[in-house]
């Protein structure tokens, strides 16, 4: 098994921006121990940043909104790969790179966890690749829209059972340090 760890979209628009995430708490420390036990195992680390055109109202490329946490960009990574759709693998060399890494098993974190996380491991999964999803380093926020409210909880909750009946193996950030040893 060859794993590589995606960290999606972990960009100061969750965290300063219109967009605070709120569930689950910690989920971006959780982050940091993910990326920190992967440089520790000698697995890949991509950051996946999502860039918007300059006129945007969020992740605006160029803005400060649209930068990765400083806090991650301080860890080893491979390189930072730059989206424009929810799915890290839409119009990207993704597949590419994790091919020419001799990746087979890809994990997933970040935000949100309904949006980008999810499209991501949907797509993975459809390429043929295995995929971890870590539930607490995953999150998101609460959403109202026409369609109807939901809690952050309850829809982090709803990505993480969908995710867990066929498209990944859904696992704690310490299940999955714990699967790497």
């Amino acid at each position: 098994m060859k794993r590589a760890l995606l960290v999606i979209d972990v960009q100061n628009e969750y965290f300063t921006g219109k967009l605070p995430v709120t569930y689950p708490a910690g989920s971006f420390s959780q982050m940091l121990k993910a990326v920190d036990a992967a440089n520790e195992q000698a697995i890949p680390v991509i950051l996946i940043r999502h860039s918007a055109p300059e006129n945007a109202a969020a992740f605006a490329r160029g803005s400060a909104g649209w930068e990765l946490h400083t806090e991650l960009l301080s860890r080893s990574y491979v390189r930072i790969i730059d989206k424009a759709l929810p799915g890290s693998f839409t119009n990207t060399e993704l597949e590419s790179c994790l091919r020419e890494l001799g990746v087979d098993t890809l994990v997933i974190s970040g935000y949100m966890t309904q949006m980008c996380c999810d499209t991501t491991a949907r797509q993975a999964m459809h390429l043929g690749f295995t995929v971890e999803f870590l539930a607490d380093a995953t999150g998101t926020l609460d959403i109202a829209n026409y369609a109807g409210t939901i809690t952050a909880k309850e829809l982090h909750q709803a990505i993480l059972i969908t995710q867990a009946m066929r498209f990944s193996k859904v696992l704690s950030t310490d299940e999955w340090i714990k699967a790497c040893r």
